[in-house]
């Protein structure tokens, strides 16, 4: 196409009043952007401190800063706390991410529970790198203050208030939780929230308030290993759904399994899944629940990471779209406030009353001092704020993690980019056994949680879990390089 002069100046005066128009943040972020895509500042590289960029550009701090708040909303740079601005691994020069999950469509018996129970040995020797454990790294928790919020709570408890604590558990705590779905559009009455000792304990009393032995569970693959867990000490089956590392379980195939099976639940991770770490769209979430609904089938959701995103809002939980009771919604606070506290919650809908009694019938309460704490905690000790900073510290480790694989692992390697959480999901080259990269990084201190132990079928062989939420250091990087080293020797 040929272009007349008048033609050419119309254009670049449109273009210069587009740049015109644009505010100065964004004329700045753009050319960075441009250096990052262009591979002249690549993942890992500092950028110019505030001060320096104010004064080689000759803007103000607000524009800078405006400029790098822009940046990392689109996931191009990170902070590191007391250090500056880096360059995020997210860019296209790293590996792709792993293509969705292709599971058989038959029930299958679980039979997982030896190697899992293996691992979790493992990951209480202080001396090993931690990248195989599931629990966030102890520097990110306020320990200090969750003491603090323990001794007041302990002296103000009145002995027969105790009794208050039993199920379904503390009355302002379950009224502190019912006010956070609130936050979220949720429509949850504090008489449908019951205390647990943990999630995992509500995630196990759901599934035993709606299924007998011998029935068919819907479960996500790869899989969270505890679901595996539960699956196989009840005597259920497992029919595996095939599962997307971005968006979550793949609706159409779960529609195909609905049909051809006769399933009694489904239990699966909507926000920041384990291992995937994927984001089920907000709109997929409508459609799970209108889906189950139409089958009349509870889904178990698993929700314990949704306070971790790294973007301005917290997803929604498949529960914000249910209105026949049946999502039961299971979450905690040892993910984002205080692990080892174990101090959960569960708000099963329809099955409340089968909830309570089950807990009745087990652990029989959760910790009534423990309970009386974490609403201690909730009211005077600065939740809020504390999500705040581990949010960006959990994002800031992810990035420096994903940043060392890129540059650590062989070619053929594909690594997940979560947008909230602590885990990356990493396929290696067809010819790794992820089982051996298990034994050999034990021999050398460093822990990783194999593929195998995600599936019921123990697939996933060339596939790792790690834990990036690890204060970042030193000896990590240093097992991140071994690790590295591990994998292109057996690819």
């Amino acid at each position: 196409m040929k272009w007349d002069a008048c033609s050419l100046a119309r254009i670049t005066a449109d273009q210069r009043i587009r740049k015109a128009v644009m505010k100065l943040y964004e004329q700045y972020a753009d050319e960075i952007s441009r250096n990052i895509d262009q591979g002249i500042l690549r993942p890992g590289d500092r950028l110019p401190s505030v001060r320096e960029a104010c004064r080689s550009r000759h803007l103000s701090p607000a524009t800078v800063l405006q400029a790098y708040r822009l940046l990392e909303d689109r996931g191009q740079i990170y902070t590191r706390a007391r250090s500056g601005y880096y360059v995020s691994a997210n860019w296209k020069g790293f590996p792709p991410e792993p293509e969705p999950s292709r599971p058989p469509e038959t029930s299958t018996p679980v039979n997982v529970r030896d190697l899992i129970f293996e691992l979790l040995e493992t990951t209480k020797s202080e001396d090993f790198v931690q990248f195989g454990s599931a629990f966030p790294a102890p520097d990110l928790f306020p320990f200090t203050k969750l003491a603090r919020a323990l001794h007041t709570a302990a002296c103000r408890m009145n002995p027969l208030g105790i009794y208050e604590s039993l199920p379904p558990g503390n009355p302002e705590l379950r009224r502190l939780i019912a006010r956070q779905y609130v936050e979220l559009g949720c429509s949850v009455p504090t008489e449908e929230i019951v205390i647990t000792t943990g999630a995992l304990e509500g995630l196990n009393l759901c599934l035993q308030a709606v299924t007998r032995a011998g029935d068919l569970v819907a479960i996500e693959s790869p899989a969270f290993y505890a679901a595996l867990v539960a699956i196989e000490r009840l005597g259920l089956k497992a029919v595996e759904i095939a599962t997307s590392p971005r968006e979550g379980m793949n609706l159409a195939a779960l529609a195909t399994a609905l049909d051809r099976h006769s399933i009694k639940a489904c239990w699966l991770m909507t926000n920041f899944q384990n291992p995937l770490g994927c984001l089920m769209p907000e709109e997929k979430k409508q459609e799970l629940v209108k889906l189950l609904a139409l089958h009349d089938v509870p889904l178990i959701e698993d929700d314990v990471y949704g306070e971790l995103y790294y973007d301005r809002d917290r997803p929604k939980p498949a529960k914000a779209f249910d209105h026949k009771g049946l999502v039961m919604h299971c979450s905690s606070f040892s993910k984002c406030l205080a692990p080892g506290y174990r101090v959960g919650w569960t708000a099963p809908g329809r099955y409340v009353k089968q909830v309570e009694e089950a807990k009745h019938m087990t652990t029989i309460a959760t910790s009534a001092p423990i309970q009386a704490a974490i609403v201690e905690f909730l009211k005077h000790f600065g939740y809020k704020h504390h999500l705040r900073k581990l949010r960006q510290e959990l994002q800031a480790r992810q990035n420096q993690m994903l940043q060392a694989v890129g540059q650590k692992f062989p070619q053929g390697t594909r690594v997940t980019r979560p947008a909230g959480g602590y885990f990356l999901w990493i396929e290696m080259p067809e010819s790794v056994n992820a089982l051996e990269v298990y034994r050999l990084a034990m021999e050398r201190k460093i822990t990783v949680a194999p593929g195998q132990i995600f599936s019921p079928r123990r697939k996933f062989e060339n596939c790792i879990r790690l834990n990036c939420g690890q204060m970042w250091s030193s000896p990590t990087e240093a097992a991140v390089t071994t690790l590295g080293g591990i994998v292109t020797a057996l690819a």
